[in-house]
């Protein structure tokens, strides 16, 4: 007797032939940037145990009663570990800055599969070199330093291709909600890699650097398998990027997507060729970095995501640490609770998706939740260790207003900016401009665990006085285009009344 179909594959019949690739576009984009993270957690877990308070542990084995850091992991067992932490973060954070802007390029004129998959063998490579420097018994900081900088370099292939992948095949409508969603994957990868990380963290705290380095070259060659980077090359309709006014007389959608962040220019955005599918046979070619900068709304989203990251960032890597310090929780303890800040990214970034797809304005919701995280901050840093409901709370709701507008800069606001109007159709900008805007934003995710760890030993007061700072910053460079939007919401209310009073 024959079973039955499987459920699932049946499922899988059901749904048209579109909604089945850009699922699946979905899944393997999501697992890659996961991983990505994944790689790069490690460090800020393994941090305390390369220079743990070794009077906890006991009586000193080598029989120096004076030394406290007999347990310590050379070259990170002097008075200036912190610093050195901070050249770790720093030779990633600068390599990767740099590599972005030139990967966004590459990005254009390179098959996106080979690109993204041979990018994710090399940095499970670098990420397990780091790991394997444990088991080598390698004790010069050179090494790690060299790891650090070649492994950054390598994971700039990540975001401008799965942004461009999911690019290609979302057009516009939802995409905020849909790239809030997707965008997920930064902190589900950072909970995976804290989590994996911390298991081995206290035993051998090389394989909290090996296991996440399989992983995410063994998720890069399942993308190489079944990557599919254009609706045409499987003969599926090219999404809608943009929507046209005419004929569109008091549709609040159409007129409130015109007005917002995508028509910066503020030309009009009629586009006679939005709804048809895009012919195969025109291959535009890929836009210049100098174009890509002449797009409205780049450089002040840019500047923004600068500030925006280097407060992310600095939490990536300097939380546990922080934890450690002023909780003192163990190295295992901090590394779990840091992962409630990474849920709160989720929360906050799809929140971010939804309020700015229904409101049409991208930089007013961003500039909303970089004003209201700020004074978070200062409580959090005051409040936020008195008792594990409190740290809990606050380490949520910290995560939401930081990550928020950083997952919305990063996904759908570049998406949106790399099929501006002002291109006239050609989708060559997608890479380009996410490599624009993330690597801008890297300058400041380099800036800030280099600034925390040179503030830190002054008191974790100024560190968080530091970040309060790069947040209001981060809101005031959006100010004008935050008008922009909020013009564009007058003009639509005074239509909808003229419509009326006709």
């Amino acid at each position: 007797m024959r079973a039955a179909l499987a459920p699932g594959v049946r499922l899988l019949r059901a749904l048209p032939r579109d909604s089945r690739y850009r699922g699946l576009t979905l899944v393997l984009t999501f697992l890659s940037y996961t991983s990505y993270h994944l790689s790069r957690k490690p460090i800020s877990i393994v941090k305390s145990q390369l220079h743990p308070n070794c009077s906890t542990l006991g009586p000193n084995p080598h029989n120096d009663s004076n030394s406290t850091t007999w347990c310590s992991w050379a070259p990170f067992d002097g008075d200036n570990y912190k610093e050195l932490f901070g050249a770790l973060d720093n030779a990633f954070l600068v390599a990767y800055a740099i590599g972005m802007f030139i990967s966004g390029i590459f990005g254009e004129r390179l098959p996106l599969r080979y690109y993204l998959s041979g990018g994710m063998v090399l940095s499970g490579l670098f990420t397990s070199l780091f790991g394997l420097g444990y088991f080598w018994d390698i004790h010069v900081l050179w090494y790690f330093i060299i790891v650090q900088v070649c492994n950054g370099l390598v994971q700039t292939t990540g975001w401008p291709a799965v942004v461009a992948c999911v690019g290609n095949w979302f057009g516009k409508g939802k995409r905020g909600l849909i790239m809030g969603i997707w965008n997920s994957h930064t902190s589900v990868g950072n909970i995976l890699g804290s989590l994996i990380a911390g298991a081995w963290v206290s035993s051998a705290w090389g394989l909290s650097f090996v296991v996440p380095g399989i992983i995410i070259a063994i998720v890069g060659i399942i993308c190489f398998f079944f990557l599919v980077e254009y609706p045409e090359d499987v003969d599926c309709s090219p999404p809608v990027h943009h929507v046209s006014r005419a004929g569109s007389q008091g549709d609040p959608e159409v007129v409130t997507s015109n007005e917002g962040p995508l028509s910066l220019s503020g030309q009009s955005s009629v586009d006679h060729h939005s709804n048809s599918p895009r012919e195969p046979a025109e291959k535009p070619e890929a836009i210049s970095f100098l174009g890509a900068l002449r797009i409205p709304g780049v450089v002040e989203f840019s500047l923004c995501l600068l500030f925006a990251k280097l407060v992310s960032y600095t939490f990536l890597y300097w939380l546990p640490l922080y934890i450690v310090n002023v909780a003192h929780f163990g190295a295992k303890e901090a590394g779990d609770l840091s992962t409630l800040f990474d849920v709160g990214g989720i929360l906050g970034g799809i929140f971010a998706g939804l309020i700015s797809d229904y409101t049409g304005g991208r930089a007013t919701t961003c500039c909303v939740m970089l004003v209201v995280a700020a004074p978070m901050l200062f409580l959090y840093n005051h409040v936020g260790q008195n008792g594990i409901g409190t740290s809990i709370a606050m380490l949520i709701i910290c995560g939401a207003l930081v990550n928020g507008p950083y997952a919305l800069i990063t996904t759908a606001v570049s998406a949106d900016l790399g099929t501006h109007e002002s291109l006239k159709g050609n989708a060559k900008a997608l890479s380009t401009v996410t490599a624009i805007i993330d690597g801008t934003g890297s300058v400041g995710a380099a800036l800030g665990p280099l600034l925390a760890g040179l503030i830190s030993p002054t008191g974790w007061n100024n560190v968080f006085y530091m970040l309060i700072a790069a947040d209001v910053l981060a809101c005031l460079l959006l100010a004008r285009v935050v008008v922009k939007e909020a013009r564009g919401w007058c003009g639509y209310m005074a239509r909808q009344r003229g419509f009326k009073e006709f």
